[in-house]
């Protein structure tokens, strides 16, 4: 038995599709940080999904929030966005869960439709699945993990289809929202200037568009490239700013 934990806020144009991949488990929990879209509407049409509140506190606690409320001591953490291919629900439905062990899924990551295998967003594969008693994710605001600990990995055959990004909004939204986690999180231990954040931002765009090949995933390559760009440079920019504010 284990409960399937999902973060929401304002996730109505994929959140039914990820119900519906989840929805023979027993027991799904949903947190969400300040949706006002249909968000719950979608979420009242499964009788196995619990809807919990919280201000944002950062991913990483807010993980960790909802494997306190979960009744299993088996968590699948999911995205709002993630979907679970049929093979893969049944995939994990048969496995013998062992304590000792943390389960990984591969990532097919889509923007405009187009499965990405370019800019490193492929190959991409996270640990999910994990029992609490265990371990539990890492406290940082934004790039949360599960802490692996001595606890072996197993690598999950079948992947989970993820619509990270759906519009040049969600690009634009997400780059202000991580640039500014970045900033909160790492003021206190990292070191920025406008040089800086000028030359990581440009090696953020060489690096995914050669480096990483997003030359060959034609305009979306460009586009995620320039993504990676900006949201590198504001990161550094906003880190700066912070650092000033608190000297």
């Amino acid at each position: 038995m284990l409960s399937v934990t999902i973060l929401t806020k304002n996730s109505a144009k994929t959140l039914d599709l990820v119900l519906q991949s989840v929805k023979f488990f027993p027991e799904i929990l949903i947190l969400d940080t300040g949706s006002t879209d249909s968000t719950f509407e979608i979420a009242k049409n499964y009788k196995n999904v619990k809807v919990h509140k919280t201000p944002f506190i950062g991913f990483g606690p807010l993980h960790n929030q909802m494997a306190k409320l979960a009744t299993y001591d088996w968590i699948l953490s999911l995205d709002s966005d993630e979907v679970l291919t049929e093979p893969l629900a049944l995939e994990i439905q048969n496995l013998e869960l062992d304590p000792n062990k943390v389960y990984s899924i591969s990532f097919n990551n889509y923007f405009n439709g187009k499965h990405i295998k370019w800019c490193g967003w492929y190959p991409d594969r996270h640990v999910r699945l994990y029992n609490k008693q265990m371990t539990n994710f890492t406290n940082d605001h934004v790039h949360e993990g599960i802490i692996l600990k001595n606890l072996e990995e197993i690598k999950l055959k079948n992947p989970i289809n993820h619509y990270s990004y759906t519009s040049i909004s969600d690009f634009l939204r997400k780059m202000e929202n991580y640039s500014s986690l970045f900033a909160t999180q790492n003021y206190q231990t990292k070191n920025s200037s406008m040089s800086k954040a000028l030359f990581r931002g440009l090696f953020a765009f060489f690096k995914c568009y050669f480096l990483k090949r997003g030359f060959l995933g034609g305009k979306e390559g460009l586009i995620i490239s320039i993504y990676n760009a900006q949201t590198t440079y504001y990161k550094y920019l906003k880190l700066l700013e912070q650092k000033q504010k608190c000297s």
